[in-house]
């Protein structure tokens, strides 16, 4: 597990950045009602329930009891000493003409030189009906001023539903950061796993919790950590191997030229033959490194063409009669009648049976039989190797195709081969899509083949 420091590190911060766009997104949501409401009522219209009362309504209540304007200055002074001084208009804010235009209020005054003048219409005026039993009775001219100023006017009227709304407020925001503790504590063992990776350490792990989605990063990210971890311990081995197998050619040769110079070994065709096996064996560990990488990044260029599995099974088998003769092994081929063809590179395949045949030769002792079998299965071809000799260990059998894996020597009448026989087998197979596999038989004796894809001939 990572380190609970920076766990808590991380967490805080997360808890941080989402409280604050939490805050953030209830502050603005705020400000926009407050700004929507002052807006809503610094419109100057008669829907406007706001803007038109007390001040419109007075007016017109005025006109229809009275029956003129006469004396309408007592509805602006009644305004004047009003307990409400932040009605929207304000009384100081509007000039009042009668039905010909001629002014009877001036910014709510009576004596101004300006009384009963015809209106000089300006810009940004706002022009309001007045109507009693839906004739004119008048106009009141507003003046627009800035939306900042109806700022009091809305806080008083929303002062009440932002106290009722603070309690449902604060239970939100309790609820937001339960939610954002239920993600935030799994997202954070994620992101310290992801920096404990980066920094190298292979091994972190994080506890898959939380919601679906972090769930499923957390299994994620721990998949890929496994797969990281094993690629990494693989290639370190792949590299003490290939140190390990590269040693025994160098050393043999290193012994065999220092033994000449030193007088040890005479300079003869005889040593110096020892001494260029060795090479040969290293240039083909070299080849069969390079062939095995090239497979494994799918960088191996595969020239695929109709193929009968018997046919090149039945050559790569006479490669081997000489020295299954040599040892007295008794070789067969067995190609079932009406075999499918298959698509694959003869190259590749005949590379492969090689191998299959060469583990198989090597390791059976001597008197003893090797045996081919080329078949149809279902919708498959298949070619199998036997052998009847001690088999692997069952332990082992899950390694028989790893780089370098070989069986107990005692098996085998030479240390020749580079280990990368069966690998190399494997990706080629794989790669044309098919399957490999191998298994000791209850008689003993180790089956390895094949099978890929056929098609009706």
């Amino acid at each position: 597990m990572m380190h609970a420091r920076s766990v808590r590190s991380i967490q805080r911060r997360l808890f941080i950045l989402l409280f604050s766009a939490l805050a953030t997104v209830i502050l603005l949501s705020v400000i926009f009602l407050f700004v929507l409401t002052g807006i809503f009522i610094g419109r100057p219209t008669n829907l406007n329930n706001y803007f038109g009362s007390p001040l419109f309504t007075s007016l017109e209540t005025y006109y229809l009891t009275h029956g003129s304007w006469e004396g309408v200055n007592t509805v602006f002074a009644r305004r004047a000493i009003s307990p409400f001084p932040r009605e929207i208009p304000h009384w100081e804010d509007v000039v009042l003409l009668d039905n010909n235009g001629r002014i009877i209020i001036d910014h709510g005054s009576t004596d101004t030189s300006l009384i009963g003048t015809m209106y000089q219409a300006k810009k940004g005026d706002i022009h309001q009906i007045l109507q009693v039993n839906g004739k004119q009775v008048g106009t009141l001219i507003l003046w627009r001023g800035s939306y900042l100023s109806t700022l009091p006017f809305v806080f008083t009227v929303l002062r009440p539903a932002l106290f009722l709304s603070f309690l449902p407020a604060l239970l939100t925001l309790l609820i937001g950061m339960l939610l954002m503790r239920r993600m935030v504590t799994p997202l954070s063992e994620v992101i310290a796993g992801a920096q404990a990776v980066a920094a190298g350490d292979l091994s972190a792990r994080v506890r898959v919790r939380g919601p679906d989605d972090i769930r499923a990063l957390s299994d994620s990210f721990n998949q890929m950590a496994d797969s990281l971890e094993r690629n990494d311990r693989e290639r370190r081995a792949m590299l003490a191997d290939i140190a390990h197998e590269l040693r025994t050619p160098i050393t043999v040769v290193r012994g065999r030229l220092e033994g000449i110079l030193d007088g040890v070994y005479n300079a003869d065709d005889g040593q110096i033959a020892q001494a260029l096996d060795q090479t040969y064996l290293l240039e083909r560990l070299v080849d069969d490194l390079r062939l095995l990488t090239l497979a494994e990044a799918r960088q191996l260029h595969f020239d695929q063409k109709p193929v009968n599995l018997g046919e090149l099974a039945e050559r790569s088998v006479s490669l081997f009669e000489a020295e299954a003769i040599e040892h007295k092994i008794h070789l067969t081929l067995h190609v079932d009648p009406g075999l499918k063809i298959i698509q694959a590179d003869p190259q590749r395949l005949e590379q492969v049976i090689s191998n299959l045949m060469n583990n198989a030769v090597r390791y059976v002792p001597d008197g003893g039989t090797v045996e081919v079998r080329v078949a149809n299965n279902k919708d498959q071809v298949q070619l199998e190797v036997s052998d009847n000799g001690p088999g692997i260990p069952e332990a082992d059998l899950p390694h028989i195709f790893d780089r370098f894996w070989r069986g107990d020597k005692s098996r085998s009448r030479s240390s020749g081969g580079t280990g990368l026989g069966l690998k190399i087998a494997k990706q080629f197979i794989e790669a044309q899509k098919g399957t490999i596999f191998a298994y000791n038989q209850p008689g003993g004796g180790l089956l390895a083949g094949f099978s890929l894809p056929g098609h009706p001939n």
